[in-house]
């Protein structure tokens, strides 16, 4: 058996990997793309492959399939799991169905749990397993949360995750495991930096795998999950009805600050992809700080409304490409535009309000001993250790729990600054006032005054 030619094209932000499969002939499969698949063609490209077959695990909730994208642009065939009526044509493929690639083939084999459909496939070469593509089931030290189908099912597709991984380990110890989901990923719970791994690694390090009995596995698999972002609920549905087929990356149009004002009024979202420093020093009032960065697509979906226009305002050297490609990656597919000229043409805007400006980053030595300290990571981040008597609300729910935040002053703070921004520019579109952020994390606190971090775990 030749070893396989397998290129993982990583999104570090999302956390998800998908993978091009070299079939030796010319062409290639690709599995569990996002829509955003610049980085898969070019990998195709270098490779010299057709991208022949765009195939899927599951219908994903975390970004928008790139099934549709590559079989519009590229002909691909698509090959994903039978879930009903979907709104375009395909054969959907069941539990032992095989397809023919070629030299290789490709075996689906039921994995419900991550969601109810979910597939993984074995890649066979001459009949003889060569991996496997686990996709949202079996993860290198973990599995696939169980939460984002419905409350009702969250114990029921639990319980289903346990018999679909003690089905996995049947397969032999050598066997590679090639997730979809990974550190970085909501839809996972480890925290270590490997993707892929074997079947036997597994069996003997996965912490899911080193319980007994299915009560024990979904008592751990549960107490394992933290939040994850609500355009999880919905993004699930436009998979299954089939994304629209963009081709090349939406425009961003030129909006004039008169123009932006009029959409404001109308109820329009302005998010501001520079960083925290340049909003810091001067924004568009009621503005959303959201620095354009590898998890941008994430927190775009979490904190502005699909529902209402975006209007986009970025530093000269931002790609407006790179902008309008993460957004459609959850779903934000046409956005209103953005100011033309930057923040420099809204300065200078006779009639423009003027822009607002957040405290400076304040270094750590600097904090003021009066500050509410406001620690906005995520619950399990701010267990492993943060600021002795902060106060812990997540970002993504910071909008719903204003009222638990005291007047200022109030620093914010995360891990490194961005995060920290964001909320920062929820509290003041809030109203609030004295908001400052901290240039950096627990670690820079630390160093900066020599006292210890508490941890609640």
């Amino acid at each position: 058996m030749a070893k396989l030619d397998l290129i993982p094209v990583i999104d570090e932000g999302l956390g998800n990997s998908t993978y091009i499969l070299d079939l030796g002939d010319g062409r290639a499969l690709v599995m569990d793309p996002e829509r955003d698949i610049r980085g898969v063609r070019a990998q195709a490209r270098r490779l010299g492959r057709s991208i022949a077959y765009a195939a899927e695990t599951h219908l994903h909730a975390d970004f928008i399939s790139g099934v549709r994208e590559l079989a519009g642009s590229d002909g691909a065939t698509i090959l994903a799991p039978e879930v009903g009526p979907r709104g375009f044509t395909l054969p959907g493929l069941r539990d032992g169905d095989t397809v023919g690639l070629g030299a290789l083939s490709l075996q689906a084999v039921a994995t419900p749990g991550h969601s109810p459909e979910h597939l993984s496939y074995l890649v066979l070469d001459d009949g003889r397993i060569a991996g496997v593509f686990t996709g949202g089931s079996l993860m290198v030290g973990t599995a696939g949360r169980t939460d984002l189908v419905s409350p009702d099912q969250t114990v029921p597709l639990a319980r289903a995750q346990y018999h679909s991984l003690q089905r996995l380990m049947e397969l032999p110890d050598e066997t590679p495991v090639w997730p979809t989901h990974g550190a970085g990923s909501f839809c996972s719970a480890a925290a270590g930096g490997d993707r892929v791994s074997t079947i036997g690694r597994e069996r003997a390090t996965n912490p899911l795998l080193q319980v007994s009995g299915e009560d024990a596995f979904v008592e751990a698999l549960l107490g394992s999950l933290g939040t994850f972002p609500d355009y999880f609920l919905r993004l699930g549905e436009i998979n299954k009805q089939g994304p629209a087929v963009l081709g090349a990356a939406p425009a961003l149009a030129a909006l004039t600050p008169g123009r932006v004002r009029e959409l404001q009024d109308h109820g329009a979202q302005v998010i501001d992809v520079r960083t925290p420093a340049d909003f810091a020093a001067g924004h568009i009032p009621g503005s959303l700080s959201n620095t354009l960065r590898p998890v941008f697509a994430t927190w775009l979906g979490w904190l502005a409304d699909p529902g209402k226009p975006v209007i986009i305002v970025r530093a000269p050297d931002q790609d407006p490409e790179d902008i309008t490609w993460e957004a459609a990656k959850v779903g934000f597919d046409a956005l209103a535009g953005e100011l033309a000229g930057g923040l420099s043409a809204w300065n200078a805007a006779a009639d423009a309000p003027d822009a607002e400006v957040v405290a400076p980053l304040v270094p750590a030595d600097l904090i003021a001993p009066e500050a509410t300290i406001l620690d906005i990571r995520q619950a399990g981040e701010y267990a492993a250790g943060h600021v002795p008597g902060a106060r812990n609300i997540e970002l993504g729910a910071l909008a719903g729990h204003l009222s638990e935040v005291p007047d200022g002053p109030v620093l914010v703070m995360c891990g490194h600054g961005e995060r920290a921004m964001s909320a920062a520019s929820i509290l003041t579109a809030g109203g609030r006032t004295g908001i400052s952020v901290l240039d950096g994390g627990p670690g820079d606190w630390t160093n900066a005054t020599g006292k210890a971090i508490q941890t609640s775990r």
